[in-house]
């Protein structure tokens, strides 16, 4: 009973058809038919022109769409416990050839405009300190808490009025999109580049970069070419998000994920550390009532000394929640 991670989930079904039906000649890298009518697919999901490159992995999607905003002597603005600090092993730094992270506190680790005033502000206008370029936001958060749209929507404010571009991490976008019950675009915002997470919601081997500026998007092909994520096969990584957005898949299963994490926080009363809001549950627990879920079967990760986060996915069986949520009563 794994609660490792949706990245260690199953590939859905549909996922594993839609690569049985590329797998015939086409045009390589991406001038095959899948990916070329993802730019029609996504703008229809968010209501907007948006044009969309296909990446292998999550840091790659965030670091390309951080790469076109941001300058090597420039800046972004990222919660302190962000994924591109916390997380990608120095891959902002590399991808954008030394460009550095702003780090700014937050509940929940999610950003406010108050909180990234108070990081910049500080910052002279001058060429012996690092000026910041872009801000970056995660949706939903390092712990599951997921923005509204008023709250995107005062930082976008912000973001115009210093002139900063704004980035979204979404590598569980589905879940809160599933959480908020709003369209996607809503739950976007007015980001101007998004990375939209498939891999840990049952997709295979591809992420989706959706750029709604398209001056944006134009740099990012370049980029991902020298990154050396060009795949010569590049209709299988298209072939993955059609299928994924085909009957609302994504979405489905995001919803799925989102339940059985609900029905573990309900057992959980007091020692919830973060509202569940998305499919992420941290809980307070010693090492010892650690030991007593682990010997019931139960994989998780421990979250610091006195803490454990425990993921669900897609395909989190009804059964297997239920019995975690009944161990962590018990304990």
């Amino acid at each position: 009973m794994l609660f490792l991670s949706d990245n260690a989930a199953a590939v859905h079904p549909a996922v594993w058809d839609a690569l049985k039906a590329a797998d015939e000649p086409d045009s390589p890298y991406d001038g095959d038919r899948w990916s070329a009518a993802l730019d029609d697919r996504f703008s229809q999901l968010f209501g907007r022109p948006c044009t969309v490159l296909w990446a292998g992995t999550g840091t790659a999607a965030n670091c390309l769409a951080l790469a076109t905003m941001v300058p090597p002597h420039g800046a972004v603005v990222c919660h302190e416990e962000a994924h591109i600090e916390m997380d990608e092993g120095g891959a902002p730094g590399f991808y954008l050839h030394g460009a550095k992270l702003i780090l700014a506190e937050g509940t929940g680790a999610k950003l406010t405009p108050e909180a990234i005033r108070a990081a910049v502000d500080p910052i002279r206008d001058d060429v012996h300190q690092v000026q910041p370029h872009a801000i970056s936001i995660t949706q939903p958060s390092e712990y599951g808490c997921v923005y509204r749209p008023d709250e995107i929507a005062a930082i976008a404010e912000l973001a115009r009025e210093r002139g900063l571009g704004l980035h979204m991490d979404g590598a569980r976008f589905g879940n809160a999109v599933a959480f908020l019950d709003c369209a996607p675009g809503d739950a976007a915002g007015a980001a101007d580049a998004l990375s939209f997470g498939f891999i840990k919601n049952g997709g295979m081997s591809a992420e989706a970069i959706v750029f709604f500026d398209q001056e944006l998007a134009d740099v990012a092909r370049y980029r991902r070419k020298r990154a050396g994520h060009l795949q010569s096969k590049g209709r299988f990584l298209a072939a993955q998000l059609h299928a994924m957005l085909e009957r609302d898949v994504w979405l489905d299963n995001a919803r799925h994920a989102n339940a059985a994490a609900q029905e573990i926080a309900r057992a959980c009363e007091t020692r919830l550390m973060h509202p569940v809001e998305a499919n992420e549950v941290f809980v307070r627990c010693t090492a010892d009532e650690r030991d007593v879920l682990r010997e019931q079967g139960f994989g998780f990760y421990d979250w610091g000394t006195d803490a454990a986060r425990f993921v669900t996915a897609w395909n989190t069986r009804d059964a297997a929640a239920a019995a975690l949520a009944r161990a962590i009563a018990s304990l």
